[in-house]
């Protein structure tokens, strides 16, 4: 039986007493979980920012991990979403989400789970989304022509992403952002916008939530589910299996992304001309950071940094204007002969603002090209030709919508793979490092590249 627990309610009294319970719990536990940033670097303190008894038995929180180095005065960390379930016996159906037991303040002797994991608190969580409302700093909204149904049967996606996803009864997808910036998110911002220009390539919102404290900030969005849908990684690694070409689906893939980068253009303020000056500094400000986290990217650093010097003094190319911002097969869905775009989030690393910006469309397109390596890599021997292939059909797709061939932009097709290489380095080194040589020979092709 789920035992109440009576915190308080969106205030800010108070808040340090369920770190008296949970803190060393979730020190253990947020580390393990795929979705925290922070794996490389240990929490030095560990702080509530709200708490809100969602329904009975299940908290709401928002917690800072911070990893600045004891004694420093530049804070360093994040903040995550979590929802608790407390319970006073440890469910076996629960175990996966078992975080621990409380052994003193105010959850002492209560087991503590994820409670995503959990059916019940997963359908009143949607029961909070049918109904437009609020739950102390909480907020929940629905669009205006939004008739969702209840008592849809929910499960939680397994895939490794660095968000948590609960599908209702085929029909509906509830995308939980673990790691939390103050502003909307543009998971919400971007489709929102693009349904209402009419572009069928995305899912438009239906409903979410977010919260006024301790800013705003969105939580989640809820998006209809395409079913029977095949993401893009998962065909293109079928398409490897059996032998098969995967150029059709690339090109009508091209096609299907210039579609989105218009109606994007449509949709926010007008574009602008790309300053590849500032552009190729910051590239080149990630590159030594990424250098210095990862030391096998040391060698080929003069290399990288030509392409980035390159692109200082490349033409002006497309517009800047808002893109997707991480862009890759596994971001795409195939369903009835449609490629449709999903999570505009954008990579969760880099700050909201930045991935809020005006960017070159290019980097949206230097991103799927770098996934195609990704999935040719996938099998023994590698197969470069199919990859090369995809690579040139995506391409070609793209310009016949789009006005303008990627293939063109040399200097900044390839100062945009350069940087997304780097960052898939850093990524795979930190979270799964058995990928890294992946990321490497891409590193090692564009340091030699002389194109």
């Amino acid at each position: 039986m789920t035992k109440t627990v009576d915190l308080p309610r969106g205030t800010t009294a108070g808040l340090d007493r369920p770190l008296v319970s949970l803190g060393g719990l979730l020190r253990d536990w947020l580390p393990r979980q795929r979705w925290f940033a922070g794996k490389d670097r240990p929490v030095t303190e560990l702080s509530v920012l709200s708490v809100t008894e969602l329904f009975p038995g299940c908290l709401h929180l928002l917690v800072h991990a911070d990893h600045s180095p004891h004694g420093g005065t530049t804070p360093s960390g994040d903040c995550y979403q979590l929802l608790l379930g407390v319970r006073e016996h440890r469910a076996p159906s629960l175990e996966r989400a078992y975080i621990g037991r409380a052994e003193k303040g105010p959850l002492a002797g209560l087991a503590v789970y994820d409670a995503l994991h959990d059916p019940h608190a997963a359908e009143l969580l949607l029961e909070r989304l049918r109904i437009p409302g609020t739950a102390g700093p909480l907020r929940f909204e629905t669009a205006p022509d939004a008739r969702i149904p209840g008592g849809l049967a929910p499960r939680l996606l397994d895939a490794e992403q660095s968000n948590s996803s609960l599908v209702y009864g085929d029909s509906y997808i509830l995308k939980v952002f673990r790691r939390i910036q103050p502003g909307v998110n543009p998971d919400l911002e971007v489709p929102g916008a693009l349904a209402a220009q009419g572009c069928a390539r995305v899912p438009a919102p239906v409903a979410w939530f977010r919260t006024t404290e301790p800013s705003q900030a969105t939580l989640g969005v809820l998006q209809p589910f395409l079913p029977g849908a095949a993401d893009g990684w998962t065909l293109a690694l079928r398409a490897l299996a059996a032998g098969d070409d995967f150029t059709t689906e690339a090109h009508e893939l091209g096609r299907a992304t210039a579609d989105v980068h218009l109606a994007l253009g449509s949709a926010f303020p007008p574009a602008v001309h790309d300053d590849h000056g500032r552009t190729a500094e910051a590239m080149s400000v990630r590159l030594d950071a990424a250098a210095h986290a990862v030391p096998a990217l040391r060698p080929f650093v003069p290399g990288l940094r030509g392409a980035f010097d390159a692109l200082a003094g490349c033409d002006t190319g497309p517009l800047a204007q808002r893109i997707h911002g991480d862009l890759h097969l596994g971001q795409v869905l195939r369903a009835d002969h449609e490629w449709f775009v999903i999570d505009f989030e954008g990579e969760p690393s880099r700050p909201l603002a930045e991935r809020r910006s005006a960017q070159s469309p290019v980097r949206d397109v230097a991103g799927m090209l770098r996934s195609f390596d990704y999935a040719a890599r996938q099998r023994r021997p590698w197969r470069p030709e199919w990859a090369r292939r995809c690579r040139e059909a995506y391409c070609a797709g793209y310009a016949a919508r789009a006005g303008w061939d990627p293939r063109k932009k040399h200097a900044l097709l390839r100062a945009h793979e350069t940087d997304r290489a780097v960052y898939e380095v850093v990524y795979e080194a930190r979270h799964r490092p058995a990928w890294l040589p992946v990321p490497m020979a891409a590193i090692e092709r564009l340091a030699r590249w002389r194109g």
